[in-house]
């Protein structure tokens, strides 16, 4: 009936509001502010009172707090650039899979093969290698067969994955720079450097992490359909070969159905500058045929293809579908709950 007047800003106030707080098991404003007002207090401007109580619990914080995110940052420069394909790589290791490697009389010799991928960051196609051992001269075989294949490479960037540090161990490479001089001897023939993503920050391998998802997922249906025949290292370099032709043959953008582009742009036509498998077209050609004008027909054609690049695929990449909004910053002497997985 006749509750006692508190003001808002005082130290009794406060203590007076954490102890309701408590006493509800830190419920929100509702519960703590009916508390207050059942056990005969009125506290004016008792709203911002309990909400900036709560705001400060830090059992309150715990229980309910919100993850810190920031506005989400610019695509780094290798996924923007129009150098060759290849220049900037992401790779990572996976697998194994069991090989049966010899015949014997007691059975079949069973080994182990590892997979590593190769990602070009700014077409986003893929190349496969099959290694024998996580050691560095396999490794570094790998590397040899990428660059000989597809040409040298200025920055190879890979993560801090459970995958890759297992590979690192192997290999005795760092985490953040190379310390094997094998390797590191190599890289410095080539003129490449090796960058490797920040522990725990997943997020920056998710451009070469989503391709092992989808070629993983296509070797298993390939697998499924090999059935229960023993799997060769020829028969898995084979069906790594079909895996990469499937995956660089998958539409960047968005598949039109406007007749004047029947064509979907694909990592194959950036790499190899073909639609697919054309029939020989009919016709005796001669050795000076190849004068004129091929070179400027060619010099057309992959200017269209970058051109489509560019305007179809870039301008996609540049959309924000979340963490829009800057926000503030922690500071020094935050209470903060790091948060595992």
């Amino acid at each position: 009936m006749h509750p006692l007047l508190i003001p808002r800003r005082h130290h009794v106030t406060e203590l007076i509001v954490r102890h309701f707080h408590e006493k509800v098991y830190h419920q929100g404003r509702h519960f703590t502010e009916g508390a207050v007002r059942a056990a005969g207090f009125w506290i004016v401007g008792g709203k911002r009172a309990v909400s900036s109580t709560i705001f400060n619990c830090v059992t309150c914080r715990r229980l309910r707090g919100k993850e810190e995110e920031q506005i989400m940052a610019d695509l780094p420069k290798d996924r923007l650039c129009s150098d060759p394909p290849f220049t900037y790589v992401g790779l990572d290791v996976f697998g194994p899979w069991p090989i049966t490697a010899r015949r014997t009389r007691g059975g079949h010799a069973e080994t182990k093969r590892w997979a590593v991928i190769f990602v070009c960051m700014s077409i986003r196609a893929i190349h496969i290698e099959i290694i024998e051992s996580m050691d560095t001269s396999s490794f570094i075989n790998a590397l040899r067969r990428f660059f000989a294949i597809r040409g040298a490479a200025k920055l190879l960037r890979s993560d801090c994955g459970t995958n890759f540090v297992s590979a690192c161990k192997e290999l005795q490479i760092d985490k953040k720079e190379c310390h094997n001089k094998n390797i590191e001897a190599y890289l410095e023939d080539n003129s490449c450097q090796w960058q490797f993503n920040p522990p725990h920050a997943s997020h920056m391998a998710g451009s070469w992490e989503r391709m092992i998802g989808v070629a993983r997922r296509i070797l298993n249906a390939m697998l499924l359909q090999h059935g229960r025949a023993k799997l060769t290292h020829e028969v898995l370099v084979t069906f790594m070969a079909e895996v990469t032709a499937i995956v660089n043959a998958r539409p960047l953008t968005t598949v039109s159905t406007d007749p004047e582009h029947p064509v979907i742009l694909t990592p194959a036509i950036l790499l190899t500058q073909k639609y697919g498998m054309p029939p020989v077209p009919p016709g005796q050609f001669e050795s000076h045929d190849l004068f004129r004008g091929q070179w400027r027909r060619v010099q057309y054609l992959a200017e269209v293809f970058w051109a489509r690049w560019r305007k179809e695929y870039i301008s996609g990449l540049q959309d924000r579908r979340k963490w829009r909004t800057s926000r503030p910053n922690l500071q020094e002497g935050d209470v903060v709950l790091l948060k595992d997985g």
